[in-house]
This record gives structure tokens, sequence and C-alpha cells, in this order.
């Protein structure tokens, strides 16, 4: 079987369903290096693969504009395809300008409408509801192991409830229900799923990356007001205006950590063990500091 997913939470899905069989199965990651969703742009040996793949899996938000080409052009006519915004359906966000937030430059010729916000992976409740419809596509495509497939995602369900369950726990008892943004923001679907509030500098599809006086202004005197210890920023070396905001706070002395979007895992950070569990529960750590 050949199977083809563009981002890493979707490759790692796969393989706790496949499980042993794995082995039995040629799995790509299209971006990989680091690369980030938004700015992504498919090689002619991408294309090809996504053409034969039995299964292909993709967000499916603006930044696979690209996938409808690749579509088209299939050879494999029986290709089962899995778009994780059409599989959530009416739970999908729109993207939220709050207060404060810098409002997006419109390009020229850009059209009208709604822009969903793609990060639907950053959601445990999310992530169950996706990893069943992987499931399905599995037992279809190869119905001998379906028993195997069901089996584990039984017990990888349990895993995201567990982390889910320690999630709310965490919130329950925090003394803020705020976080402070330094960055772009991926996180609203994990934040509403606990029903916390957020200031930050763009939105999480942004391509921006310089924040303007007034905006570092405001996220400065939030962090004033609310009395966070904590700036966030997403995973990435340059944390500039996060640092920014610290500086222009009446303390000064705020943290500043890193919450990891998984945007920027390569094929090396698997082979060194990195999963979707891990990456949430350690975003789950750093969400205990930034709220108490």
């Amino acid at each position: 079987l050949s199977i083809v997913t563009t981002i890493f939470p979707e490759y790692d899905w796969v393989r706790q369903i496949l499980g042993e069989n794995q082995a039995n199965v040629d799995l790509t990651m299209l971006l990989d290096k680091g690369v980030d969703l938004h700015s992504y742009q498919p090689s002619a040996d991408d294309m090809v693969k996504v053409s034969k793949c039995d299964l292909f899996i993709y967000v499916g938000g603006e930044s696979d504009a690209w996938v409808d080409d690749a579509l088209k052009s299939a050879q494999n006519k029986n290709m089962k395809v899995i778009n994780l915004l059409d599989v959530l359906g009416n739970s999908v966000k729109e993207e939220e300008q709050v207060e404060g937030m810098q409002a997006e430059e419109e390009e020229e010729g850009e059209e009208e409408g709604p822009e969903y916000d793609e990060h639907v992976w950053l959601s445990l409740k999310n992530a169950k509801t996706l990893c069943s419809s992987i499931a399905d596509a599995l037992c279809e495509i190869d119905s001998k192991n379906a028993d195997v497939y069901k089996k584990n995602l039984n017990e990888y369900t349990k895993n995201l409830d567990a982390l889910d369950k320690e999630y709310q726990q965490a919130v329950n008892v925090a003394k803020y229900d705020t976080l402070v943004f330094g960055d772009r923001f991926p996180f609203r679907y994990m934040v509403d799923d606990y029903s916390l509030k957020y200031y930050a500098a763009f939105v999480g599809c942004s391509a921006e990356t310089e924040a303007s006086f007034e905006t570092i202004k405001f996220l400065a005197n939030k962090v004033d007001e609310l009395g966070v210890t904590t700036v966030l920023t997403i995973e990435n070396p340059k944390h500039k205006i996060a640092q920014t905001v610290v500086e222009n706070t009446k303390e000064k002395n705020q943290k500043i950590l890193a919450l990891n979007s998984m945007q920027s895992v390569t094929s090396d950070d698997v082979k060194n063990g990195e999963t979707y569990l891990n990456v949430m529960q350690s975003n789950l750590d750093v969400l205990k500091q930034a709220l108490n």
C-alpha cells in the first residue's frame, strides 16, 4: 500500500493506526525539512507520489490549493482521499481577529470570503475524529487487516482521551485563564477546547513577521494588566516579537516559552522518536507554566 500525507500529525496518526503493519506500507510525509504548510510548493516527484498512492491525506485549507491539480491528474482512480477540514465539517473555525491583533495586509487580487483556520490538528478532540476517519479508510483499502486497525485506533483513542483530560484538569486548577502570544496564533482550536482566552500579534495563518509598535504595546499592556508571568511564541529560533513585548512591560522579567504547532517536524525528528502525543504532552507542560 502507498499512503501519502502532507504534514506530520497525519503521518504519525497513520503510523499509530497501522501499528506493526507499517512495515508493509510505503508511507510518505510530503512537508519535510521544516517546510511550513503555508509556504509549501510540491515538487514534480511529490505530485507523482500523490497521483499514484492508495490513500492521500491533506489538511484542505487555502494552503493546499495545489491539491486540486494533483487529484485531477491522479493515475490511481481508486485512490481514497481524506481532507481534514471536510471530515470536521461545521466544527472548522474561521480565522479570528481578536482585540489588539495586527490586521492582515490584503494582497492584490485576493478573493473576499471566510478564511478558515487550518490548524485543526492542535485539538486532541479533533485528533480523535480525524483518526477515526483514517482508520475507516485503512479498513476499506486493506480489509484483511481491518481488525488490527480497529484495535490500534481503540488504544490510540484512549491515549488521546487521557491527555485531553490532563489538559482539562490543568486548566481547571490554573491561576490564569488567558495566554499572551508574541507571534502568530495557530492554537485557536486548543484554547477553544478548554475555554481559554488569548491575545496575539497575528492570526494563525498570517505571513507577517514584523509587529507594529501599537501591537507590541497592546500585548505588553495586557501582560501588565493580567499579571501573567509568561509570553508565548511558536517553535522557531527567533522570538523577536515576544522579546520586544517583554521589554515593554513594567517588570521586564517574563519568561518566553514556545508552544509547538508541529509545522516544522522533520523525518529526522520522527526517526528520533517524535510523536504527535509527545508534542502535545510537551505543549501541556508549557501551558501549565504559562497559566500559573
